[in-house]
């Protein structure tokens, strides 16, 4: 009989990541909010510009969240949860752009005159 103690129920043998692995990821994600929040609180940049840089750290900060935290990779072993994490990123971004396209599309036919 084995010991409940010791039962490894809904784990794989899918490695988990080692203590550098995590001191990266985390070093990695302090400075990618670093910069941007550096960037808003002393703004020298236009605005404009200084959306889409922190747009593009927000972006890279995910990929490395996914990467360093949720070890999702390229193997064999993997790939069912990044098709599942892509079509659930897809179905998000349908989501919240149909819903901006509705909205606008409402705010323009109420708002003519």
């Amino acid at each position: 009989m084995a010991n409940p103690a010791h039962s490894h129920h809904g784990h794989d043998d899918a490695g988990h990541g080692s203590y550098k692995s995590y001191a990266i990821g985390f070093i990695l994600s302090v400075i990618l909010t670093v910069i941007p929040f550096g960037l808003v609180m002393y703004p020298t940049l236009p605005k404009s510009i200084t959306l889409l840089i922190v747009l593009a750290f927000a972006i890279v900060q995910v990929l490395v969240h996914l990467v360093y935290f949720l070890h999702l990779d390229r193997s064999a072993a993997q790939r069912n949860n990044v098709i599942a994490f892509v079509f659930a990123a897809i179905v998000i971004v349908l989501l919240v752009g149909l819903s901006l396209w509705i909205m606008f599309s409402i705010h323009t036919y109420m708002m003519a005159k």
